[in-house]
């Protein structure tokens, strides 16, 4: 036999014996939620809780309710544009919302009174988070959060105009 016939009976030796191997395989492990999706994700739990914190406050405060309705309208195609960069198939509620994602706590604890210093302080903590935000985002959704960003802290300024 030559050396060339000898050695490539044993590669075919060796390739058959790995595929009848008779350990199970293991499953393969879950892959790991994508990072921007993780963060659109939270930043649409954000969002929606801002979004519905404007609603509880103009049914709160009914003589407001039309000065507040431009912010909610903002937020609500802030919410739009984040959405519409969420990958298929990963819908809201995918992935757990972050911890700082929650805005929609009312300082008095009731989960129905909102008032306008309320509004104020949650477009305060949005805006503030922004910018940690970008460091970890796609450049697309860095620019999208730097024009969020900017919203919500004019945003601040204009509720000071609003009065309870």
């Amino acid at each position: 036999m030559t050396r060339r016939a000898l050695l490539g009976s044993a590669a075919a030796a060796g390739l058959a014996a790995a595929g009848c191997s008779s350990a199970p395989r293991k499953p393969a492990a879950p892959a790991s939620p994508d990072p921007q999706t993780v963060l659109l994700t939270s930043l649409i739990a954000g969002k929606e809780q801002l979004v519905s914190l404007y609603g509880r406050a103009a049914a709160a405060l009914p003589d407001r309710a039309a000065a507040l309705e431009p912010f909610r309208r903002r937020h609500a195609a802030h919410l739009q544009a984040l959405r519409a960069l969420l990958p298929a198939g990963s819908g809201p509620g995918t992935f757990p919302a972050s911890p700082g994602a929650s805005s929609s706590a009312s300082p008095s604890g009731s989960p129905s009174a909102v008032s306008v210093g309320a509004l104020r302080d949650a477009e305060r903590r949005a805006a503030s988070a922004r910018p940690a935000q970008m460091a970890t985002a796609s450049p697309a959704l860095s620019q999208l959060l730097a024009s969020i960003g900017a919203c919500e802290a004019v945003h601040v300024v204009a509720l000071g105009r609003v009065r309870d």
